[in-house]
């Protein structure tokens, strides 16, 4: 998707506009600040404003003076000590807004995560665009056999040609009626359906947008969970975008996040003291490591 002209002029003016300030800025959320990031076919994520910086967690977790008189190397440790011991405090002195634009059925996944301000676009006050979520054809698949909540083998040829179309002409055929409802005619007498009632007859692929203020604590939560490989492809490629401005905005704090939250295991007592078993020598089966079938499924997987 390209933005309309009118979008890309908004965002320009905004960019161009400087102001003096003597608060913390991060040069990499700045480069960041009003640009529309594309998701899927018609979506975007863009930062509207942020809050501080890896010092301010830093100052935070010291509550110094300042910037402090540490070293940005000791910035650094303290930051991965914080993340590795689970101190979330410190982590709650920076936010940011984000501007996003996203199917509602993504938006409905999206807003499980109460720990967040959140303002959408009304559909009571305003008329939704004729703007649909269509999966590309590599995404789009069966059901999964083994995840009663995933994806399986991927749909080809005239199924999948099939299964477009019906995407495409029931989302048209929706809007369709969403307009001729909505539109009143002197000539016959008709009033017009309220907007808030038209809206209940669009489908779930239809876009919405919102604003989304959230700290990055509860931002790294949202995104081990969403950026997580598992996650539904459509709402991961949401959080992988962020992911990528994250990185600009706190460096290290990200990578702490990625290296003990992305990439880290979370271990049970019964699969720690399955390891110890197993670096004394011993071998340990399913049946003898006091863990269930899916348990031992998901250990094997990590550990072997």
């Amino acid at each position: 998707m390209s933005l309309t002209p009118e979008q890309q002029a908004e965002i320009e003016a905004q960019r161009s506009e400087t102001r003096p300030t003597l608060r913390a800025t991060a040069p990499g959320m700045e480069a960041h600040l009003y640009t529309a990031h594309l998701v899927l076919d018609h979506g975007l994520v863009r930062v509207i404003d942020y809050m501080g910086d890896d010092s301010a967690i830093t100052q935070a977790a010291r509550v110094s003076y300042g910037r402090g008189t540490k070293a940005v190397s000791d910035d650094r440790g303290l930051i991965r000590y914080l993340m590795r011991h689970w101190h979330s405090t410190p982590f709650e002195m920076c936010e940011v807004k984000f501007h996003v634009k996203l199917p509602v059925f993504v938006a409905r996944q999206w807003i499980r995560h109460r720990t967040a301000n959140v303002n959408e676009y009304s559909a009571r006050y305003s008329i939704l665009d004729r703007e649909f979520y269509i999966p590309a054809p590599d995404q789009l698949a069966a059901q999964s056999r083994v995840n009663n909540q995933g994806r399986g083998q991927v749909l080809e040829g005239a199924e999948a040609a099939r299964v477009l179309d019906l995407l495409r002409e029931d989302a048209m055929r929706a809007y369709d009626h969403y307009e001729d409802m909505l539109t009143p005619d002197e000539a016959t007498g008709k009033l017009g359906l309220a907007r808030e009632l038209a809206r209940m007859n669009l489908p779930a692929n239809i876009y919405t947008q919102w604003y989304w203020k959230v700290d990055l604590h509860n931002l790294f939560h949202f995104l081990r969970l969403r950026a997580d490989a598992h996650a539904q492809y459509e709402i991961r490629a949401y959080a992988e975008t962020i992911c990528a401005i994250t990185r600009d905005w706190v460096p290290n704090a990200y990578q702490a996040f990625e290296d003990y939250r992305l990439g880290g295991v979370t271990l049970s007592g019964q699969a720690v003291g399955v390891l110890k078993r197993r670096l004394a020598g011993e071998e340990v089966t399913q049946e003898t490591s006091g863990m269930s079938k899916g348990e031992w499924r998901e250990f094997t997987a990590v550990w072997g």
